[in-house]
């Protein structure tokens, strides 16, 4: 009798109704009969939601009583999501490649029909290989099918009762029939999957001499703000081509490098750090990542840009950009140099300064190298090395209300004018060595050198409002070494078992530094019975040497085919040492004159900071949820230690239990959300830690504090992603918020008269010390939401965007402590054209509304409004000649006084096509045509607000030559490329 029980196959259906929909649940009890071993139960609960309509013209049915569903409807939600497969299943894998070639077909979809109706049992996407595995696929017959844009589509029927490996699957490309019928319909722009978000470049109209960052800027949730590309409300941390890196994590050089015509398709999600794609255990360090496919036929050639332009004051630009691919061999060369304030090449002719906010007239050379290969079968490597030379003139006038501890006023004001010329090697390189189907090795290491000179001065004023409190006249010189050597080495071991796998780890990263520099200060203190001035002549050195390695090894282990343990262990130590010498220059001759050390301003410190970390996990996922969870228990031992001028030891020890808990639910193949939650520690840096004066502004003293604490950070966060593929609508949320326990923060003590604040040094009166000390009650919200939507009547694309931020900072002002609380709530929107090749356009608004409160300080209760509107046009107006219109305008509102400045920023070319197939051209700028340039932003501290504005790059003509390359494809000469050309203008 057991048996027959266990053997049957029992299923319960409930329908209910709920106003004019039927809902229905039906719970499936079943064994797997074909087994000769002990059959296994198992529970499938299924929800469907009905509209009712009549057999008839579908008219809906009224005569059908239902009460409200009010709290039942919520728990049918809750049980439609849980999958609770105890029952035999099984994987079907295999690879998709093109028919006649060796090439991988990537992100194809891949889909498992029922037979009865074609509806879809299990789906997934072809990696960059071209594999894909279906799992969890219950014993049965169905259809499998695979489709890609621009190739047949595959059927197959299969019977699966064991695990399939269907081997290489060839694709064939679908032919074009002429004089056919054509349905115009709009090309979809892609959809969602899981936490990528795919589009077809395609269904975005370019200009044909468009870069890529013109495509990318057109895909819904994606927007340029500062000069940082954001999408989804994240900022892009790197740019893959065809899944390998490219450009590092320089995400405006890679996407100005590529052109938009070589683009198939584009997948923007958040990447794993190389540990948990090696393991399958998420430790919560992404980067928000886009990935560029490239068209087959563009995989093959040469292809780039080079610009020539001069104008007016000796403006200058000279750049080329190009790249040589061969399928796996991908090299890239980049050179500039101008004097208009281009950071990296573009494509753009209006380019402004790259993007970002003018800061000050910088003069740029630079030479820049990318490589990606395959060195046989088994190696993928991927470099880059970049020279960068680059002089910046700076002028910033700034104002500060600092947070008194009553109603009374301090305000700062500062002129300041500072030249700097930075030389740059930067070079990384990422080896993936993979021996076997089991073994895997990744080394990653980076090497950074730069070398400054500086010269600057300023003249800063303190006062109470109306009366002069003191002031300072700074002249500074400077030169300053910096090294940065990176390593990171990856080795991973997947057993026999699957889900059993091995992987280890280690960091070594070694930092120093050396500086000189030599200044003259005039301070004048403002006192009852007069002046008093003060002189200053001082030589700085300082070395400061960092090391930190980190070592770690982890296992998993499956447990079942849903779940999965990983234990984990981790030690690590960060070695930091620093040493600063102050010199008094007798007569302040800084060549023969001689020098005094100042032991009151001198400190040689060393800080220790030794961790280990134990980490239990589980993890369980199916087609519809994956959930995360693990607890970490660190301990962690820091030791300052002083050796001069007074020696001493301090030795603080810490521990801490780090619970996370992350989880994904799809609601279909196209929506998902996510939550996340983490907890960190963050340990100070040996800046905040070491006790020397820093006087580089007199009146404004700062030192750091070894007795601080280790911060304690909780941060949740919220994904939600939705793209319908047939109506082009696409919804996107985010939404972070952090409570830090212990935050390092500020403390400023302001002196009412002379206070002596160590030996020697005496702090005037209306000057301010500064130190980190450690407050709690820091908390932190921001929200993105964004939806986009087709406009079908001018063929673009529009996006409306929205967000909240709140904060909550806390200060220490002479001993008592006070927040800043803030909140800032934006809007915007942005409309992108896909007209034509002929005409592209682009519009963006922005609008921010600030509040600001502080508890110990009313006067600086604050609002500020700023509104930002951008336009870019391109227009090819008649035979070859093209304009071209970049127009931004900004409204600063409740900003200090001499600070509200509004103002619009105008850039417009005229030019001309040459050769035969428009490769070249002739053009003329004028960059800043209304004379309007302006650059003014606020900063927002635990102690101060701050308003900030800066000098920017004029008005000039510019007259320039610009030639595209292009050559693709095995055996196509100019002649082919021409006639291509042509066909792609009929």
């Amino acid at each position: 009798m057991v048996n027959d029980y266990f053997s049957g196959h029992y299923m319960i259906v409930l329908a209910f109704f709920h106003e004019r929909l039927l809902f229905i649940c039906s719970i499936d009890r079943s064994a797997n009969s074909s087994q000769k071993s002990k059959p296994k139960l198992g529970y499938f609960v299924f929800i469907s939601v009905l509209p009712l309509y009549s057999i008839k013209g579908k008219q809906e049915i009224h005569s059908v009583s239902t009460k409200p569903m009010k709290y039942f409807l919520p728990i049918l939600f809750l049980f439609g999501s849980v999958n609770l497969a105890f029952s035999q299943t099984y994987t079907v894998k295999g690879n998709v490649h093109e028919y006649g070639k060796q090439d991988a077909i990537p992100y194809a979809n891949i889909l498992l029909l029922a037979v009865t109706d074609s509806s879809q049992v299990a789906g997934t996407i072809s990696d960059l290989d071209g594999e894909f595995e279906l799992t969890g696929v219950r014993d049965g017959d169905y259809l499998f099918k695979i489709q890609y844009l621009g190739y047949q589509n595959y059927f197959r029927l299969l019977r699966v009762n064991s695990n399939l490996d269907l081997g290489t699957i060839s694709l064939r490309e679908e032919a074009t029939a002429l004089n056919e019928v054509v349905v115009a319909a709009r090309r979809s722009t892609g959809n969602q999957r899981s936490d990528t978000t795919m589009y077809n470049a395609d269904a975005f109209k370019t200009m044909k001499d468009a870069s890529a960052q013109v495509l990318i800027e057109k895909l819904p949730g994606v927007v340029s703000e500062n000069g940082i590309l954001q999408a989804q409300g994240e900022n892009i941390a790197q740019i893959l081509v065809d899944g390998k890196p490219f450009f590092g994590t320089d995400v405006r050089a890679a996407l100005q490098n590529l052109p938009a015509e070589v683009i198939q398709s584009i997948e923007i999600f958040d990447q794993k750090s190389e540990k948990a794609q090696l393991s399958g255990f998420d430790d919560g360090e992404r980067l928000k990542t886009i990935n560029i496919i490239t068209k087959p036929n563009r995989r093959k050639g040469e292809f780039g840009k080079t610009t020539v332009g001069y104008g007016t004051d000796d403006r200058y630009l000279v750049g080329a950009s190009i790249n040589a691919f061969d399928e796996d061999q991908r090299i890239t060369f980049t050179g500039l140099a101008n004097n208009v304030n281009l950071l990296n090449y573009s494509s753009d002719a209006n380019a402004q300064a790259d993007g970002r906010p003018q800061e000050g007239i910088v003069t740029t050379n630079i030479l820049g190298l990318n490589y990606t290969d395959l060195w046989g079968e088994k190696m993928k490597v991927s470099g880059s090395y970049t020279f960068s030379n680059r002089e910046n003139v700076g002028i910033v006038t700034r104002f500060r209300d600092f947070v008194t501890t009553d109603n009374s006023n301090q305000e700062y004001s500062e002129t300041s004018r500072d030249v700097r010329v930075n030389n740059e090697h930067q070079a990384d390189l990422r080896l993936d060595y993979n021996p076997d189907s089991k073994n895997r090795i990744l080394y990653i290491p980076r090497f950074t050198a730069r070398f400054e000179t500086e010269n600057s001065g300023f003249f800063g004023e303190t006062t109470d409002g109306f009366t002069p409190i003191n002031q300072v006249e700074n002249v500074k010189t400077g030169n300053y070494e910096e090294f940065d050597f990176f390593n990171r080495l990856l080795y991973s071991h997947k057993f026999d078992k699957p889900g059993r796998t091995v992987t280890l780890r280690t960091i070594y990263h070694r930092g120093w530094d050396n500086d000189l520099s030599d200044r003259v200060a005039r301070n004048t203190y403002f006192e009852e019975d007069g002046e008093r001035n003060e002189l200053i002549n001082q030589r700085t050195t300082r070395a400061r040497v960092g090391n930190r390695w980190e070592t770690g090894i982890s296992f998993t282990e499956a447990l079942g085919e849903k779940s999965q343990i990983e234990i984990e262990y981790e030690i690590g130590n960060r070695d930091n040492n620093s040493e600063q010498l102050i010199f008094d220059v007798e007569g302040g001759d800084f060549n023969s004159g001689n020098m005094a050390l100042d032991t009151a301003l001198s400190n040689t410190f060393q800080s220790d900071y030794l961790t280990q970390e134990f980490e239990l996990g589980y993890q369980f996922k199916n087609d519809k949820l994956r959930m995360q969870t693990e607890v970490q228990y660190q301990d962690a031992k820091l030791d300052n230690k002083q050796e001069f001028p007074q020696p001493f030891d301090l030795e603080r020890r810490f521990s801490a239990v780090l619970p996370t808990l992350r989880m994904e639910y799809k609601f279909s193949p196209n929506t998902n959300i996510q939550f996340d939650y983490d907890t960190r520690t963050n340990e100070p840096q040996i800046r905040q830690l070491q006790p020397v004066i820093d006087n580089s502004n007199p009146l404004q003293l700062r030192t750091g504090n070894p007795d601080l604490n280790q911060a304690y950070n909780h941060q949740f966060r919220v994904r939600f992603r939705s793209q319908n593929p047939d109506s082009d609508k696409s919804w996107f949320l985010f939404a972070q918020s952090s409570l830090i326990n212990n935050y390092i923060s500020n403390s400023t003590f302001i002196a009412s008269e002379p206070t002596e604040i160590q030996d020697g040094i005496i702090l005037e009166k209306g000057s301010q010390l500064n130190k980190p000390v450690n407050l709690d009650g820091y908390w932190d919200m921001r929200s993105w939401l964004s939806y986009g939507m087709p406009l079908d009547f001018i063929k673009s694309k529009l996006n409306i965007n929205a967000g909240l931020g709140v904060s909550k900072r806390p200060g220490q002002v002479n001993d008592q402590i006070g927040f800043n609380n803030s909140q800032r709530l934006s809007t915007g929107f942005s409309i992108n054209s896909s007209i034509s090749d002929q005409i592209d356009f682009n519009i963006w608004s922005r609008s921010s509304f600030n509040n600001v409160e502080n508890t110990l300080n009313a006067n600086l209760n604050n609002r500020f409004f700023q509104q930002r509107f951008s336009v870019n046009f391109n227009w090819i107006i008649w035979e070859g000649f093209i304009y071209r219109l970049d127009l931004n305008h900004q409204i600063n509102s409740g900003l200090s006084e001499g600070f509200d400045n509004s103002f619009s920023l105008v850039n417009m070319s005229l030019g001309k096509k040459i050769f035969a197939n428009q490769r070249g051209e002739i053009s003329i700028m004028v960059y800043d045509l209304l004379k309007q340039n302006a650059n003014v932003r606020r900063n927002i501290t635990e102690t101060f607000i701050e308003d900030i504005q800066t000098n920017v790059l004029q008005q000039y003509f510019m007259i320039s030559f610009t030639y595209n390359l292009r050559r693709f494809s095995k055996g196509m000469d100019e002649d082919s490329y021409n006639e291509m050309y042509q066909d792609q203008e009929n």
